[in-house]
C-alpha cells in the first residue's frame, strides 16, 4: 500500500527533485505539495513545475490532512508550523530544513514524543558517513593536529555556516570534549588572528550553482590528513529524503537521524 506524502517546499530547488524522484518510487502517493501563500508558481500543477507531465495536483498553500509522512525542505519561519501539523495529525515528519533555532530543536525532540521524525542537515549517504567517522578520527589524532572545516554552497544559500559543517564540527565536539559552539572560530581577519590551541576553524564559501561541497582538515607539524563528500548534484539528497520518508513511517514515535535511517552507528 502506497503512503501518502506532503512535500513542503514542493517549489523550490530541493523540493522539485523530490517530487520528481517520489513519481518513480512505487510507495508513495503525492497528496500534497505545497509551498509559501507568495510562490511564484502557486496554483500551477506541480508536476509541471517540476519539469514533469501534468500530475492533476495544484502547487498549494495549505497543507492536507491526510497523509502518512510529510517532507519540509523549505525555510526556518515555516518550521513552527509544519510541526505543530503534523502532530495535530499523527503525520510522520522528515524534516530538511536547515538552520533551526535552538527553541525549533526542542521543539522537534518534544514532537517526538507522540510522532516519528527524522531530522538532518544531511540527507546523502556518503555525509552521513563522514559525520560518523570526523569526530572518532579527530579523538584518535588528539589535540596536536589543528582542525578546520570549509564549505562552499551555491550563491542562493542564505544560512551561513551549512547546516551539514556544524553537524561535522557538533561531531568532534562531541568526540573531543571540546565545547560547542564556543571553540569555533567563523573565518579570520585582523592583525591577531594566530589560531588557537583546540580551536575548530570555520570557513563558508558561496559561489555560482555549487551544490555542497564539505571539507574537513587535520593539520599538524610535518603531515596534514583532509576528509571530503562533494554532491554532484541535488538527487543525492533528493534519495536520501525519501528513503527517510519510507523507513519512518514504520517507527515509533521518537526523534531520529540519517544514521538510524542509513544504519551507520559506528
Amino acid at each position: 500500500m502506497k503512503s501518502r506524502l506532503i512535500i513542503n517546499g514542493a517549489g523550490g530547488r530541493m523540493g522539485k527533485r523530490i517530487l520528481a524522484l517520489a513519481c518513480e518510487e512505487t510507495d508513495f502517493s503525492i497528496v500534497g505539495a505545497v509551498e509559501y501563500p507568495k510562490h511564484a508558481d502557486l496554483g500551477k500543477d506541480a508536476g509541471i513545475v517540476a519539469g514533469l507531465a501534468s500530475l492533476n495536483l495544484p502547487l498549494g498553500n495549505s497543507l492536507p490532512e491526510e497523509a502518512e509522512v510529510l517532507i519540509d525542505f523549505s525555510l526556518p519561519e515555516a518550521a513552527d508550523g509544519i510541526i505543530k501539523h503534523c502532530q495535530h495529525h499523527g503525520i510522520a515528519l522528515v524534516m530538511g530544513t536547515t538552520g533551526l533555532s535552538a527553541a525549533q530543536k526542542q521543539r522537534l525532540a518534544e514532537a517526538g514524543e507522540t510522532i516519528a521524525i527524522v531530522q538532518a542537515t544531511n540527507m546523502s549517504l556518503g555525509m552521513n558517513l563522514l559525520f560518523a567517522l570526523v569526530g572518532k578520527i579527530a579523538r584518535s589524532l588528539g589535540q596536536e593536529y589543528d582542525i578546520e572545516i570549509v564549505e562552499a554552497h551555491h550563491r542562493f544559500k542564505k544560512d551561513a555556516p551549512s547546516g551539514s559543517a556544524l553537524s561535522l564540527a557538533e561531531a568532534i565536539c562531541r568526540e573531543t570534549g571540546r565545547a560547542y559552539p564556543d571553540d569555533l572560530t567563523h573565518g579570520r581577519s585582523g592583525q591577531e588572528a594566530l589560531r588557537k590551541q583546540g580551536e575548530i576553524g570555520m570557513h563558508a564559501v558561496r559561489a555560482g550553482d555549487i551544490v555542497g561541497q564539505h571539507t574537513v582538515l587535520y593539520s599538524t607539524l610535518g603531515e596534514s590528513i583532509t576528509l571530503g563528500h562533494t554532491a554532484h548534484n541535488r538527487d543525492t539528497f533528493a534519495r536520501g529524503a525519501l528513503r527517510a520518508a519510507q523507513w519512518v513511517c514504520r517507527q515509533k514515535p521518537g526523534l531520529y537521524s540519517m544514521q538510524d535511517v542509513l544504519g551507520l552507528a559506528l
